[in-house]
């Protein structure tokens, strides 16, 4: 049995609010306390969000739930096929309590891609290793023994995707017994980037791995000391990306 599509064109009327238009699909001249489910009759919402003027929500916020309606595995997994041949179709909030949780996540996720360095912050992944920086041949080697402070331990070197994170996504994360997986992300035999978690390295944004991407595109040539710490928040938004997904908690 499949699913209803997210709601969208169907299934939604729009009362007018004062002199505005009246909209058959819920469109920009609906109200946002106005828009209903079903063919029932319509009513304001009583407790609309809080936020801009007027307690409704203000643009940004509702950029932000939008971003993170999108961002939710929930709504990836029960959508997907809807996905594959349409335009995304968001769902009105449940209540004002979902709308401020999803658009906090969606928020905190903006601010991540943006690469706004407040919401970076520290990235612990050190470039270590003596050479010219070059991009030899990105490859990812797993820990094989527990790392000490400084980064130390028996590391295998893969290629690609190592067998035991390969498949990795935003809902699975890269572990063994129970344990996340760390390594070194290798850019040439001798240098690599340090501490670095296997779901960061697989991790996908539509069909592309950006840890993974971002170094092949840049195979022969060398690194310069900015290249290194945009790689590093790299990671660092990659990994806070997958913790945040998972945060996000949408009833549909």
């Amino acid at each position: 049995m499949q699913p209803s599509p997210p709601l969208g064109g169907e299934g939604r009327t729009a009362q007018p609010d004062g002199e505005r238009g009246e909209s058959a699909d819920g469109g920009a001249d609906a109200h946002p306390s106005r828009i209903a489910h079903g063919s029932g009759p319509l009513s304001p919402n009583p407790s609309p969000p809080e936020g801009g003027e007027g307690g409704l929500p203000d643009e940004l916020r509702v950029f932000d739930y939008i971003y993170g309606v999108l961002h939710s595995p929930d709504y990836r997994e029960t959508y997907a096929q809807f996905l594959k041949i349409d335009f995304p179709r968001i769902p009105y909030p449940a209540s004002p309590e979902v709308f401020a949780h999803v658009a906090e996540k969606g928020g905190a996720l903006r601010r991540l891609h943006l690469m706004e360095d407040a919401a970076i912050g520290a990235t612990p992944y050190p470039f270590k290793g003596d050479g010219d920086n070059v991009v030899v041949k990105p490859v990812f080697a797993v820990s094989s023994s527990p790392s000490t402070c400084d980064g130390e331990g028996d590391h295998e070197v893969v290629e690609g995707p190592p067998p035991s994170v390969a498949g990795a996504t935003a809902t699975s994360p890269s572990q063994v017994d129970g344990e996340e997986q760390m390594g070194r992300v290798y850019i040439n035999p001798d240098q690599y980037f340090e501490n670095v978690p296997a779901v960061a390295w697989e991790f996908h944004i539509g069909g592309y791995q950006p840890a993974q991407k971002w170094l092949k595109d840049r195979k022969g040539r060398a690194l310069s000391f900015d290249d290194v710490v945009h790689y590093q928040k790299i990671i660092k938004i990659l990994i806070e990306t997958d913790r945040i997904m998972k945060e996000i908690k949408l009833p549909l």
